[in-house]
């Protein structure tokens, strides 16, 4: 199998050389493959694993919470299955999913590089995000966890489930973490090309670099933390252990030190993903720029600060309370800023609603619902009436669910043709995001009206008065469970029977259309024109080819921008 490849500037595919999927097709080539595309496909196809087996999870749980009583498992099996449901998805799923998946494949080309600047220490941090896999799915074989995916003492220390197992593998999972961060700085800051400058880049790499701050800055954190876990575990040292001289509550402060940056590690790059595609399917300039980049540094520095309002019910101080419920007000200035932005950017555009718009328009209602019941949850007279209770659980869904998975979804639709140089069918690429949409409403919104009514989050029995909204629930997650099912079956028929793809089918002016479809091995013949990521005035569309290309007048100038 051949493929075109471009010519000067990468412009134009003209020629035939293998592409990344089709040269050295062995499974050696792939385990070996030092191929940052190759590194993203497998990633992707390993989270999207991690997915699969989480949902399932997920759809036993509210199967269950389909009657008050006993429905199909015990309180025991209950609370093991929400405790891997939510270790899964967050581990193995949503924190690696955006940044190491899809942030492989797409930063160097975004970037006009050949490959990241470390190309083994990229295939070594898959290697340890596998074997953290294996460990977690060792301690689910051992009888798995019940402790909840936070692992809070003393129940983590006092019960007989698989923990150290468990927590070996999320020790493990944040090393290939800080791997990833690492590369995506080095990247940034070294291979960038001639002529794109810091305000040149695509806000997706913005977004990743922020990221990638997060990765390195908080994750040893939460190693420590897990460290310090197994070691009372195994030798009884009194760390968290009140009766030998440990604060249980120390534990909560070490690990919500990581896990709300976390929560940014997951949306930075959601975010991120939003910036790319709403600016060529409203054919407008992004609005705001720079003010959408300056706000991925804010809020990766910002997320340090605001970790305490995870405790406003512990033994924390009223003036902690207060100073951190100030802070937590005021992270949500710059999400906010890139939320007004990309209103603007679609104001008076001329919208193309394809499947990865309709994504990117979920995105912004389910996150702008998440991040509103954040500021309840952010003050401290609602926080303490609906804490701990199914209010938390929609909240938290609708901003890590209705922020990274939306806007992963979307972004898998918009670079699938880059992937795999395959196009799907748009209207069940369409329809798998109407249905995701609806069915994840229908399962979340009961949720906030069972809290602020004061249903108690993680019980496996309820009072009667709660049915209805459990059962709306249930159904609610079997419709989102059929929407991925489309999904699913849509980028998969794609592969055997969809139309070969071109370098360029939706418009977009950053380097990675500039290739053809899917890449070659070293992603470019010549270094590519450099231009404004949005400036669409330089593309012309070519009706026969179905395909956007750069226009004749788009000539290289001295400093390697367009004349």
């Amino acid at each position: 199998m051949t493929t075109s490849l471009p010519v000067e500037h990468g412009a134009e595919p003209t020629g035939t050389e293998d592409n990344y999927l089709t040269c050295d097709r062995g499974i050696k080539s792939w385990i070996f493959t030092l191929d940052h595309k190759r590194i993203g496909v497998m990633y992707l196809i390993f989270t999207m694993g991690s997915f699969l087996l989480g949902g399932v999870f997920a759809l036993l749980l509210r199967t269950e919470l389909l009657t008050p009583q006993k429905t199909i498992m015990d309180a025991d099996t209950y609370n093991q299955m929400f405790t891997l449901h939510g270790a899964v998805m967050v581990f193995l799923f949503i924190i690696p999913g955006i940044p190491a998946a899809m942030g492989n494949f797409v930063l160097p080309i975004m970037l006009g590089a050949k490959d990241m600047a470390f190309p083994r220490l990229n295939l070594a941090s898959l290697y340890l995000y596998v074997l953290g896999a294996v460990f977690a799915v060792l301690a689910i074989a051992m009888g798995g966890v019940d402790t909840g995916w936070t692992f809070y003492t003393p129940y983590s220390t006092e019960t007989n489930t698989a923990v150290i197992p468990m927590t070996i593998g999320a020790f493990i999972l944040g090393f290939s973490s800080v791997f990833t961060g690492i590369n995506f700085i080095v990247t940034v800051q070294k291979l960038r090309p001639k002529g794109m400058t810091w305000f040149k880049m695509p806000l997706m790499l913005w977004s990743l670099y922020a990221t990638a701050i997060i990765q390195i800055l908080a994750t040893p954190v939460l190693g420590i933390t897990l460290l310090l876990l197994i070691i009372e575990r195994a030798l009884g040292v009194g760390i968290f252990d009140p009766a030998l001289g440990g604060d249980p509550v120390l534990y909560q402060h070490f690990f919500w030190f990581y896990s709300h940056p976390a929560v940014y590690i997951m949306i930075l790059p959601a975010m991120g993903i939003i910036s790319e595609i709403i600016s060529p399917f409203s054919r407008k300039h992004i609005f705001g720029y720079t003010f959408i980049a300056f706000s991925s540094i804010a809020i990766a520095l910002l997320s340090f600060l605001v970790w305490g309002h995870h405790m406003f019910t512990s033994t924390q101080s009223p003036l902690a309370s207060t100073i951190f419920s100030a802070l937590t007000f005021s992270v949500a200035i710059p999400s906010a800023v890139k939320v007004f932005n990309w209103l603007a950017t679609m104001f008076r555009g001329r919208l193309v609603l394809k499947t990865p718009m309709l994504w990117v328009l979920g995105f912004i209602f389910l996150f702008g619902i998440g991040g509103l019941t954040g500021l309840f949850l952010g003050a401290l007279a609602t926080d303490i009436h609906v804490h701990d209770t199914y209010f938390v659980v929609a909240h938290f869904h609708y901003t890590m669910f209705g922020g990274p998975v939306m806007a992963m979804m979307g972004g898998l639709f918009y670079w699938w043709p880059k992937f795999f140089g395959r196009m799907y069918k748009e209207n069940w690429g369409r329809l798998s995001a109407l249905l995701v949409f609806t069915g994840f409403n229908l399962t979340f919104f009961p949720q906030f009206i069972m809290g602020i009514r004061g249903m108690p989050r993680r019980y496996f029995n309820y009072p009667e008065k709660f049915e209805i909204f459990h059962q709306l629930s249930t159904i609610g997650s079997y419709v989102l469970a059929f929407g991925f099912l489309v999904v699913f079956f849509t980028l998969v028929h794609s592969l055997f029977r969809g139309k070969k793809a071109p370098a360029n089918p939706w418009g977009s002016a950053t380097l990675e259309w500039r290739c053809p479809s899917p890449p070659p091995h070293e992603n470019f013949i010549e270094p590519p024109l450099v231009t404004d990521p949005y400036d669409f005035s330089i593309l012309e569309y070519d009706e026969a080819s179905d395909c956007y290309h750069l226009k004749p007048s788009a000539k290289l100038a001295e400093d390697g921008e367009v004349a």
